[in-house]
């Protein structure tokens, strides 16, 4: 068993089947027991269950603090709080993917299950390669501070736009080369129909498989910008991909608890884009006073600083009766 103790990416090996085993455990409990029979969850059980992963994500940073020290669990619930944060922009897109395809609450726990699988395997490659090129070229890393920087101003300046999913090139280009179905047919991804020319029996894409991939499309996306600003805080690949998973593993249940409420949080996208432009700006900051590294401990406080007063000033102005209406994107 001396082969656990071994390094892999400057982690012991054992860091990362703990968390691996983790991981595993939390999808079999989702997929093969509370949710084996296809149904719809209510608001209640997705808060509570979205609460559920919060809790096993912060647990998990605890014991990241006691095992590897202050500075590598402050790094972690940073990025936890960052990525948990930006993935309620993609609750926003998710919500419109699944309107746009029409997909009852019923079947959308599936493909949000199989897009959550995707993710997980997809940040993993993307993280693996942003770390080698972090290592090889350190310079990059101001680069991924630019964008940041970039992308935080752009989503200030289009944050009352929406996604039109109808737009995306990609759906365009899948419904042309692949047979689609126009209907659903249950919780089914493929289905065997009657082709309307031939008459033959074909194999057909159904729109919950279309909604499928509109997820996990989005998802690379948003990952263009998370996986920089998970840089930003800290290049340890351990700490990057596990702050991200932990994350993404609540974003199922965090779905079904604000899709209800959507309208709710328009202005959160605001706190958003000036965290991206912080997150950004502490790299340049760092380095024009000679820090190593910007403070962990201020890092967090500020970033929690950041989205509490974007959640309350959000809630405030939306609140029923207030007689202050959501911009609208027409």
């Amino acid at each position: 068993m001396d082969f656990l103790l071994s390094d892999f990416l400057g982690t012991p090996l054992w860091f990362w089947a703990a968390f691996l085993g983790i991981v595993v455990a939390l999808l079999v409990l989702d997929l093969g027991v509370l949710h084996r029979k296809q149904r719809e969850i209510g608001v209640r059980e997705s808060l509570m269950m979205s609460g559920f992963y919060i809790a096993m994500g912060l647990a998990f940073g605890a014991w990241v603090w006691i095992e590897r020290g202050d500075t590598a669990g402050l790094d972690y619930v940073t990025g936890f709080l960052v990525e948990k944060s930006l993935a309620m922009d993609n609750v926003f897109v998710i919500a419109m993917i699944f309107g746009y395809f029409a997909v009852p609450r019923i079947y959308q726990h599936r493909v949000l299950f199989w897009g959550i699988i995707g993710v997980i395997l997809l940040r993993g490659l993307m993280i693996g390669f942003g770390t080698a090129l972090v290592d090889n070229f350190g310079w990059v890393l101001y680069i991924f501070a630019a964008f940041l920087i970039y992308t935080g101003i752009k989503m200030w300046t289009s944050a009352d736009e929406e996604y039109e999913v109808g737009k995306s090139p990609i759906l365009a280009w899948i419904r042309k080369r692949f047979r689609v179905s126009d209907e659903l047919h249950g919780e089914r991804f493929f289905v065997t129909k009657a082709d309307p020319v031939t008459g033959r029996a074909v194999r057909m894409i159904t729109p919950l498989f279309l909604a499928l991939i509109m997820v996990e499309i989005v998802d690379v996306v948003f990952a263009v910008d998370s996986i920089p600003a998970i840089f930003a805080i800290t290049t340890d690949p351990f700490i990057v991909y596990t702050s991200n998973v932990f994350a993404i593993l609540g974003l199922r249940a965090l779905y079904f608890a604000l899709s209800a409420m959507i309208d709710r949080f328009h202005y959160l996208k605001h706190a958003l884009a000036v965290l991206l432009v912080f997150i950004g700006s502490k790299v340049f900051v760092a380095d024009l006073f000679g820090l190593a590294k910007f403070p962990p401990a201020v890092s967090l406080g500020l970033t929690v600083a950041i989205l509490a007063t974007g959640v309350v000033y959000s809630l405030r102005k939306t609140a029923p009766g207030r007689g202050t209406a959501v911009p609208s994107s027409d």
